[in-house]
């Protein structure tokens, strides 16, 4: 496993390369627009420069996500930044935040992308090496 690091003020992504693919682990300040695009910016950049054939993000930042009415404004930002060729899994680590990051994966599928929204990493790590559901 080969692990690296991205700082910027509001989070940190911590990266590593697995058997299943890429997984990035990002920690920090959530609650905005800008800084949702912001770290999946530098996540879809790791994406194009490791091409890997799966992704697991486990977030583990304080703060909420976008407000729903936001949600499809950062999908299609996402669209052709080289996530559509990824199968992606997203492990929201606060219960409470579920049904809004679900509905956000949702709107990714409709949009291009295979995501998969898990409240727990063993289950996502089993989809990303072997399907399902």
């Amino acid at each position: 496993m080969v692990e690296e690091g991205v700082d910027s003020r509001l989070f940190h992504i911590e990266f590593a390369t697995t058997d299943y693919g890429l997984r990035a682990w990002v920690t920090g300040v959530n609650g905005t627009l800008e800084t949702t695009l912001a770290y999946w910016q530098v996540i879809a950049g790791e994406i194009r420069r490791l091409t890997p054939r799966a992704l697991l993000v486990v977030d583990d930042m304080e703060g909420e996500p976008p407000p729903p009415g936001q949600l499809l404004e950062f999908v299609r930002a996402m669209q052709g930044q080289g996530m559509e060729a990824v199968r992606i899994a997203y492990v929201e680590r606060h219960a409470d935040q579920l049904p809004q990051v679900e509905f956000a994966g949702l709107l990714a599928n409709e949009h291009g992308f295979n995501a998969q929204v898990f409240a727990d990493e063993a289950a996502a790590v089993i989809w990303l090496r072997y399907g399902g559901g």
